[in-house]
């Protein structure tokens, strides 16, 4: 009768870890590959950001940022080899994406028609914060990119994400 009962939990246990070991690698975070990241400056303390601005002009400009509490922003070039890419992850906080040469390609996880969004040399683009993305080089040129990020102060810069449902890259 032990026997059986310590055969019953051995099996138990070897379940609960396969089951644990399958769950992790399900959720595990996607690396980048091919990616370099040099930070230019930061972190610099912010204090409340209230910023607004209106300019009178045809057609009418308007921005906004505010943020409350202390904030720490980054400036930081990425660099994507041809067929690299960031890895699957968010930001706690805006990024201001400026593209130096080559194309970014974006795909966001909560996008069910995986329509990229494509940024090539002298444009840019916002990440949001909270939202799962993706930036691959998909040209046959490096992607640079210079980045203004402004997160909460002490929140890292980066959350890595697992792959989202219905993306195989």
């Amino acid at each position: 009768m032990r026997k059986r009962i310590l055969k019953l939990m051995l099996a138990g246990l070897f379940v609960f870890c396969a089951f644990g070991v399958i769950t992790l690698r399900l959720a595990r975070a996607t690396d980048g590959v091919g990616i370099t990241a040099i930070t230019l400056a930061g972190p610099i303390a912010f204090d409340d950001i209230d910023l607004r601005t209106i300019t009178p002009t045809t057609p009418p400009w308007f921005a906004e940022i505010e943020t409350s509490g202390l904030s720490d922003v980054y400036i930081v070039q990425v660099t994507i080899v041809p067929g690299g890419h960031s890895g699957w992850h968010s930001h706690p906080g805006p990024s201001i994406v400026t593209i130096i040469s080559g194309t970014a390609t974006f795909y966001h996880g909560d996008d069910a028609s995986h329509t990229p969004n494509v940024c090539p040399a002298g444009t840019g683009c916002v990440e949001e914060s909270g939202r799962v993305h993706i930036n691959r080089n998909e040209g046959d040129t490096d992607l640079v990119a210079v980045v203004m990020q402004i997160v909460p102060r002490g929140a890292p810069r980066r959350i890595d994400a697992p792959q989202p449902p219905g993306y195989c890259f």
